[in-house]
């Protein structure tokens, strides 16, 4: 039988996940990095009625978590995914699980997630980790995930083995020095690869995120309004969309804070600047992350004399380079038919109900 492989990537922002395989591309999905505790379960009709959330038992109390998860929010927003050791935490666990949930599979050959990179330079989290997602683990509602294998990857790896992928250029990339550089909700991060190995004195991650950006501006808005406005969500639609957030029932114009704001992702290059250098003796710059299109002019101006590759969707190049290194990885697992694998996609897709 051919081995399932999936891929999830628990950001503090958002995870997401691989719900399976269409025509040999990853359909993916994704739902905020929040986990409400709760001593237990809604009632299941109660849950599925008022929003799409699950109930995950973790440590003896239940988390709601999923796409509607911000209608259980309480006056205490609960992120708690804001420091290096995040993966260790009960909330993290959820948040994962709640994935398995949405991927309708009893039983996984090989997972694969992702952690910031300074995170996983720590190999004693790594490990801890991998052995943390193998075995059998309850997905709330009465169902419950099998996970044989678990392999943890540097967020941004993902993202060079998928642009690798969509230039058809795996091969030439295997020769080469990139950079792979990640602004995240909390977390900025670079990969500087030769080939797919990881040259870990050149990689890092720094706490300058959309997080610090839109902090900037909240405080910009609340001494502006004499107010304690904290709708994160709201000024990030708003950035995104370039259209005016209402506050106070006004439209409210953020560009007096931006000046202040740019400036968070200057820092975060400079700092990465300290490792990289100029880049001369890079090749491919590749920019992704939910964040990439706040951090693209910092990213330009330090870096003039390279051409800096995006990727279409970049909040899913992560996980979607999770799924096929995945697959590569499943290809050399003890007792595995090369030949099955080429064809685990397909199959993987009718396991999880996703053909249309």
């Amino acid at each position: 039988m051919e081995p399932i492989v999936r891929a999830v990537d628990v950001g503090r922002g958002n995870t997401k996940f691989i719900t399976g395989m269409k025509h040999g591309e990853p359909r993916c999905e994704m739902f905020p990095s929040q986990a409400h505790p709760a001593e237990a379960a809604l009632d299941p009709e109660a849950w599925g009625a008022k929003r799409r959330t699950v109930g995950i038992p973790v440590g003896g109390l239940v988390y709601e978590v999923g796409p509607d998860v911000h209608l259980a929010a309480d006056v205490f927003n609960a992120n708690v995914l804001q420091h290096d050791r995040y993966c260790e935490t009960p909330e993290y666990l959820a948040l994962l699980l709640g994935a398995l949930h949405h991927m309708q599979l009893e039983h996984i050959d090989l997972l694969v997630v992702g952690l910031p990179v300074a995170t996983y330079k720590i190999k004693s989290l790594v490990g801890a980790l991998e052995r943390r997602l193998t075995g059998e683990h309850e997905l709330g509602r009465g169902r419950r995930v099998k996970v044989v294998r678990a392999k943890a990857l540097a967020q941004p790896a993902g993202a060079l083995m998928h642009y690798g992928l969509l230039q058809s250029k795996v091969a030439q990339l295997r020769k080469e020095r990139s950079l792979i550089v990640d602004p995240g909700r909390r977390t900025f991060d670079w990969l500087v690869t030769q080939g797919m190995q990881q040259i870990d004195k050149r990689s890092h991650s720094v706490p300058r995120g959309m997080h610090d950006v839109l902090q900037t501006i909240i405080e910009g808005i609340n001494r502006s309004t004499h107010s304690h406005y904290h709708d994160y969500d709201t000024v990030d639609s708003a950035l995104r969309s370039g259209k005016k957030p209402v506050v106070f029932q006004q439209e409210y114009d953020l560009t007096r804070h931006l000046p202040l704001a740019r400036k968070i992702p200057e820092q975060a290059v400079a700092e990465m600047m300290h490792y990289v250098g100029d880049a001369s003796d890079i090749r491919n710059i590749i920019l992704v992350g939910g964040g990439a299109f706040f951090y693209r002019g910092a990213l330009k101006a330090a870096f003039p004399n390279h051409t800096i590759h995006e990727l279409k969707d970049p909040i899913f190049a992560n996980v979607k380079g999770f799924q096929q290194a995945g697959l590569e990885l499943a290809r050399a697992m003890p007792g595995t038919d090369p030949a099955m694998i080429d064809h685990a996609a397909d199959a993987a897709a009718h396991q999880g109900g996703d053909d249309e």
